[in-house]
């Protein structure tokens, strides 16, 4: 536990000191770009930045500066914004109430859709009925829906055209609704279609068996089922409290919410460092609680099971074939993806025709065309290739280096809680400043923070695994550590993994847009899917028709992955079933 603290305490002083220089990384003078965040409008001149440093004692060194702020935090002071001059304490601690309130609703709408998806296999195994495993289509695409999208849809259609809610402002338990919904819904589709992929093996376990055979009722087992799927969850659903309250920027944009998120971004982007430090270390510390408390409640709700490795696993391969409908499912999703890829190809994604703009979809246009009157179905076409090539590089990264240092919980599990709880345009920013602005500097900065999820997910099916009781057997009768990881560990791993990572292939192409859109990295006019989600969002309500064309490519990308996996999966296993040909065992 000593090393444990000290190598946590190691990473957020390393992650502080990064931020402590970010202005001098960013190779521009600190000076100015305060200046020009107090007053655009004001005249750089040379007196005027010399007494910009010597307020801020800018000429001390970004070393003398990060001293001086830790130790005003040790007597409980922060400092003051370099911005607005105000306390940064109680600014921090304001947002990072708003932002809490948000999270925990947040939470319960991605409970309740977690529990929606889960409910059918949650009622087969009830009732003892075999339950094929589903391929997770819908789930993808909910999943697969970027959160500015479904914020500024809501604020848009429920808000503005309807009235029901308020779409903008933070007043009261009703000005909640939206943003939850908009941040609940994909993190419940992610954690779902995780639970459900889950819940099969815990229903064929001998404790159920056993308990059917006394006649237990189906729904105490099934309640029992769901908490044995849990521990493999936690830690995710700990990374994403961190998640939602520090990386929900563009719905308190959208929303006009004064959270935390909010209040980073902005400091980030003017290098208010004493807002942006304390901020940060909010963050941290958050990650650090959410973390430990989702470790410890996996390891309460296991039991003695852990000490005593009496487990089963929960992912044993499933022999029954396929069906003709589900081998079918990825060439539903794919043909009209790659159809309309193929269809934007030939056209010039750059070609510019003012008479034509926001033109509803026709023969000429069939997606429409956009504020400039580029087609969009051109433009979706040729941005397949650097969208699609971006987005699987950056997955296949994390997956693997989630996978190698998931192995590794001890040293994991401290850089998975600080990693978790950087926003991806801090970890941007961070990037930016050492390789520079480029092409590469978004793959870089979400890589960087991408592998968290994978590597949490990892560690909690390895602690189960560990426990199980073949491989307590397999161990008595000799076999050897590489012989266990190989032949145990890791086909019980990396499979449930791997189709997590495919759940968040379409997430990647969006951070990665989301980063470009902000000027690290890829600028307009590059027709990268994510980027034409950012660029044509202010005209949603006008022309609906420029936002719905990305998401849906989006939506049937991660639909097509899982789907994929899952048939490849079932293939696989129908190969390695016993008495199967090619298998004769």
């Amino acid at each position: 536990m000593a090393v444990g603290a000290l190598w946590r305490a190691a990473l957020v002083g390393g992650l502080l000191c990064a931020i402590g220089v970010l202005p001098w990384l960013s190779r521009t003078d600190p000076a100015l770009t305060v200046l020009k965040a107090r007053s655009a409008e004001r005249d750089p001149a040379p007196e005027v930045l010399a007494a910009v440093r010597d307020q801020l004692g800018l000429d001390d060194g970004p070393g003398r500066l990060l001293l001086h702020w830790m130790l005003g935090l040790a007597r409980g002071d922060a400092g003051h914004s370099w911005i607005s001059g105000a306390a940064v304490l109680p600014a921090v601690g304001q947002a990072l109430g708003a932002s809490l309130l948000l999270m925990a609703t947040a939470l319960g709408v991605a409970a309740v859709t977690a529990a929606a998806l889960c409910a059918r296999t949650v009622r087969l195994g009830a009732r003892r009925a075999p339950a094929a495993r589903r391929t997770g289509g819908a789930a993808a695409m909910l999943a697969a829906l970027p959160e500015f999208l479904t914020a500024s849809v809501l604020a848009t259609v429920v808000g503005v055209h309807l009235g029901w809610l308020p779409a903008l402002g933070w007043e009261g338990p009703r000005w909640l609704v939206l943003p939850a919904l908009a941040l609940g819904l994909p993190a419940g589709a992610l954690l779902g279609r995780l639970l459900d992929d889950t819940l099969p093996g815990a229903f064929t376990e001998p404790w159920a068996t056993a308990a059917a055979a006394r006649g237990i009722p189906g729904g105490r087992i099934a309640r029992q089922a769901v908490l044995r799927c849990l521990p493999g969850l936690l830690p995710n659903l700990g990374l994403f409290v961190a998640g939602l309250t520090g990386g929900a920027v563009a719905v308190e944009q959208i929303f006009d919410i004064p959270g935390l998120g909010r209040l980073t971004l902005q400091a980030a982007l003017a290098q208010d460092l004493p807002v942006l430090q304390t901020g940060a270390l909010a963050l941290l510390l958050l990650a650090a609680v959410a973390g430990a408390a989702a470790r410890g409640a996996g390891r309460l709700l296991l039991g003695p099971v852990l000490r005593d490795g009496a487990l089963q696993t929960l992912h044993r391969p499933a022999p029954r074939a396929p069906s003709r409908a589900r081998r079918a499912l990825p060439l539903l999703y794919g043909a009209p993806l790659f159809a309309a890829i193929g269809a934007g190809l030939p056209r010039d994604p750059l070609a510019l025709d003012p008479a034509a703009r926001l033109g509803t979809p026709s023969w000429a246009h069939p997606f429409g065309t956009d504020a400039l009157g580029r087609d969009v179905l051109a433009r979706i076409g040729h941005g397949a290739l650097t969208t699609l090539v971006l987005a699987l590089a950056v997955t296949a990264a994390a997956l693997l280096a989630g996978v190698l240092l998931g192995l590794v919980p001890r040293v994991a599990g401290a850089a998975v809680d600080t990693v978790n709880a950087v926003p991806p345009v801090l970890a941007g920013l961070l990037v930016a400043g050492v390789a520079g602005p480029g092409p590469a500097t978004p793959a870089l900065a979400v890589a960087a923070v991408a592998w968290a999820p994978l590597a949490a997910h990892t560690s909690a099916l390895l602690l189960q695994e560990r426990a199980t009781t073949h491989l307590a057997a397999t161990r008595a009768l000799g076999a050897g550590r590489l012989h266990l990881l190989r032949r145990a560990l890791l086909p019980a791993v990396v499979p449930p993994v791997t189709r997590h990572a495919l759940l968040r292939l379409p997430s990647m192409a969006l951070a990665l847009a989301s980063l470009s859109f902000l000027g690290l990295g890829a600028q307009p006019p590059s027709p990268e899917w994510g980027l034409l989600l950012a660029e044509n969002l202010p005209y949603a309500e006008r022309a609906p028709w420029t936002v719905l064309a990305p998401a849906a490519v989006l939506a049937l990308l991660g639909a097509l992955a899982v789907t994929t996996a899952e048939a490849v999966r079932g293939g696989a296993s129908l190969r390695s079933a016993p008495g199967t040909p090619g298998n004769p065992e």
